[in-house]
């Protein structure tokens, strides 16, 4: 999915409360949501998209942490999907 296109879902879905939202990028979205889950994390609302690349993706997290998100720049290499909860 186009980068630009993710980012516009993302900001329907937050609207203006970005701090009450986590970010972030993987390659193995599943696998991801279950670490959140075990470290305590509430999931229910988690909602993921395929980038068209790592780059774009971490373009859209750092895009989203500036805006006041929770979570980090790093993450999994070869990280496609971006994620929020």
């Amino acid at each position: 999915m186009k980068k630009e296109d993710i980012k516009n879902e993302i900001k329907k879905i937050v609207g203006k409360n970005y701090t009450i939202w986590t970010i972030g990028i993987t390659d193995k979205p599943a696998q991801r949501k279950e670490q959140h889950k075990n470290d305590g994390k509430n999931t229910e609302t988690w909602l993921q998209w395929k980038t068209d690349s790592e780059k774009d993706g971490r373009r859209i997290e750092s895009y989203f942490i500036d805006k006041g998100m929770k979570g980090g720049t790093g993450g999994d290499t070869g990280a496609e999907y971006v994620y929020i909860f």
